[in-house]
């Protein structure tokens, strides 16, 4: 494909670089000529330095014949203005905008051809609010990812010492479940490096173990690789940014929550817009007396999400040293991601590498309702839609075992209708199934996305 990318800062660099390895021809537009540079240097992409919003920049950038545009400036206006243009000017078959602002982002009559033309617009500040409260709601988990509207997940912990399937070949782990309960293990992570789980593979400790099954039956997977925890209740947020705000939002209504900021005019709209349910500290999350006065040695978990990341690391060493239980940190600069976590913070968040996935739902060709990138884009889960019959489609009508899957990549459940079918070699695909498929060596994808192309005869 053909794609414009608008904005090279963390998650259009991101985005630049999933899709160029990937061989999609990609030109990316910015004002800032050294990161241009720096993604230059290092990624197969054309680049061009100018205002992303100019209708002659978007011409030199390739407009004409662009497959997709992908607007991800750090400016709402300037994104909603460059797909207005691409709309009227060059027709681009696909707009994906970012936008920031909930005053924007609530009202979706604003979007579509008869208004603002964008497509697809995604608000990276809701999907990291959601990844989160996902997180509370697991206690011990590293990951969780949804798929079929909710009804199957994902869930990436971390094996402990003293978990009963420790020390254990993967074959025995359906024994331990309750009856009724299934689950597949999609990925293993050990010391950084992906194994292909196999029924021999021993589980080992601090191994990264990525399994998915029936949103029911999550907890009782979770029991067997790890010790059980203890329900959260008791949340403190540092940063009343947009994120910080969500959140706390969000998680009012189920948690007691606190929330530190340091701008007094933002407490102020903030106690309004929480409406007293939330308590509004103003003061520095880096403050060692304040965490304390906050009751920071009782609190479940600690999340750090202001906009600066030595502030969120600190605070979080902090936090930690202090007596939280659960540390979250909020890390911008991907770099920092994998030296930060396990060292005090228990899970850095990169905004980039969970947003990633929103976008690449709507790259990825055949029918994909949803991308998930796993462990900080080292492999990618996908959940594409079976179509055709034997005779047109490469998956519906055969059984799992039959289907010829690129190396490194397996099937981890099969969601018809409900039902949630964990994926045995026995099961058979139908027309219609979400087919969610794990891939290790993201090379491979354009394989995969073939598989799910149906022949022009099924038309």
């Amino acid at each position: 494909m053909k794609i414009i990318i608008l904005g090279a800062g963390q998650v259009g660099g991101t985005l630049a670089e999933h899709l160029a390895i990937e061989g999609n021809d990609i030109t990316v537009v910015d004002t800032d000529a050294l990161r241009l540079r720096e993604l230059q240097s290092r990624l197969d992409i054309r680049t061009v330095r100018g205002k992303a919003s100019y209708p002659e920049v978007l011409k030199q950038a390739g407009g004409d014949d662009a497959d997709m545009l992908v607007a991800v400036t750090n400016s709402d206006e300037i994104n909603m203005i460059a797909c207005q243009v691409a709309h009227t000017l060059f027709r681009t078959p696909t707009k994906i905008g970012r936008i920031r602002a909930q005053d924007y982002s609530q009202h979706h009559d604003l979007f579509g051809n008869q208004a603002v033309p964008i497509d697809v617009f995604i608000s990276p500040e809701q999907v990291v609010t959601n990844y989160i409260k996902r997180l509370l709601e697991f206690p011990g988990s590293l990951q969780v990812l949804d798929f079929a509207s909710g009804r199957a997940q994902l869930v990436g912990v971390k094996a402990y010492y003293g978990g009963p399937l420790v020390g254990q070949e993967l074959r025995y782990l359906r024994q331990h479940l309750k009856s009724g309960v299934d689950t597949r293990v999609a990925a293993i992570y050990r010391r950084g490096q992906a194994l292909l789980p196999k029924a021999d593979t021993v589980i080992e400790v601090d191994d990264e173990v990525f399994f998915i099954a029936a949103k029911k039956d999550i907890r009782s997977v979770m029991a067997e690789l790890r010790r059980s925890e203890q329900p959260y209740k008791r949340v403190i947020i540092a940063g009343g940014g947009n994120i910080g705000a969500r959140l706390a939002q969000a998680l009012e209504p189920f948690y007691n929550v606190k929330l530190i900021d340091h701008n007094i005019s933002r407490c102020e709209r903030l106690s309004e817009k929480t409406k007293n349910k939330t308590i509004i500290i103003n003061g520095s999350a880096t403050d060692k007396e304040q965490l304390l006065e906050a009751n920071i040695e009782n609190t479940d978990v600690f999340c750090a999400l202001t906009n600066d990341d030595e502030v969120n690391i600190m605070s979080s060493m902090l936090a930690k040293q202090l007596g939280a239980r659960k540390v979250l940190t909020l890390i911008n600069k991907t770099q920092y991601v994998d030296l930060v976590q396990g060292q005090g913070i228990d899970i850095a968040i990169s905004p980039s590498q969970t947003t990633i996935g929103s976008l690449l739902t709507h790259v990825r060709r055949g029918d994909v309702a949803n991308v998930h990138s796993l462990r900080r884009g080292a492999a990618e889960a996908i959940e594409a839609i079976a179509h055709g019959d034997k005779r047109t489609s490469k998956v519906v009508g055969r059984r799992l075992d039959q289907i010829d899957l690129p190396e490194g990549t397996t099937i981890g459940a099969v969601v018809r209708n409900e039902t949630v079918l964990i994926a045995h070699s026995d099961v058979v695909v139908e027309s219609d199934d979400h087919v969610i498929l794990f891939v290790l060596n993201k090379k491979r994808i354009p394989e995969v996305e073939r598989l799910f192309q149906v022949e022009l005869g099924f038309f």
